[in-house]
């Protein structure tokens, strides 16, 4: 039987098997039996309309089956397909992600909320959660239009820009605004516990990850994706435990 050799970050969709053995008659048949044995791959190497994704390069031994067949190449008994992301040491390209300007973010989202739990303010928690819930969906830090307009430009806060998936803390804000929100209902409800309550756990979230600098949305994002569910397509940067802040710098 052919081998298929699955590159390390792709390994945990694998139940951690660095070489699944194949019995196709060609790479095509391959790719069909490694997804079919572990579904939860597929979105990693193929596209919604079943094409293979443009960072996935795929050798036959030493050639590149592009220079082949493409996935009609055939395979021998002895023969090695190794599965090479374009990016090295990971699978699709990372983003520059500006973390200054997600701290802002989260600096504010704490200290507006706490400021609103001491006046007993409803109306500033509430606009925490307009702008947290505006901010999720253009798709950007809430607040951080304080730190492109005023911080950064002023130069009280410098850019910190590192290869990171933007999504995860897309989906991080995200789930903080649903929070926010059920706060809200429940503040004008009268349920004062139970809604000052939730605000309090987004101040514990944000807090953690501005000073501590893990990410408890993002992790949820990586575990989501470790199940396979549709829509979560990033993998955890390379040596970087799910949730955390990567500490490389771009150049």
């Amino acid at each position: 039987m052919a081998t298929l050799r699955i590159p390390t970050p792709l390994r945990p969709y694998t139940d951690n098997q660095s070489e699944v053995a194949v019995s196709a008659s060609n790479v095509s048949g391959a790719l069909d039996q490694l997804t079919e044995a572990h579904p939860a791959l597929a979105q990693h190497l193929f596209t919604e309309e079943g094409q293979l994704r443009s960072f996935v390069n795929l050798f036959l031994n030493d050639e590149d089956v592009r220079y082949l067949d493409g996935v009609e190449t055939e395979l021998k008994e002895d023969d090695r397909l190794m599965i090479i992301p374009s990016i090295a040491g990971g699978s699709e390209a990372l983003a520059k992600v500006d973390h200054s300007a997600l701290r802002v973010n989260q600096a504010f989202i704490i200290g507006l909320n706490i400021i609103a739990f001491i006046l007993n303010g409803l109306w500033l928690a509430a606009i925490v959660t307009f702008v947290m819930v505006v901010g999720s969906l253009l798709r950007v830090p809430g607040f951080g239009f304080i730190y492109k307009s005023l911080l950064k430009p002023a130069g009280f806060v410098k850019p910190d820009v590192i290869s990171d998936n933007p999504e995860p803390h897309r989906f991080a804000q995200g789930f903080g605004a649903v929070v926010m929100l059920g706060a809200i209902i429940s503040l004008f409800a009268g349920a004062f516990t139970l809604g000052w309550g939730l605000v309090w756990l987004v101040v514990a979230l944000a807090a953690l990850n501005l000073f501590a600098g893990f990410c408890v949305g993002c992790a949820v994002y990586y575990w989501l994706n470790r199940l396979g569910l549709p829509g979560f397509v990033k993998a955890p940067p390379q040596d970087v435990f799910p949730g955390a802040r990567p500490k490389r710098q771009v150049s």
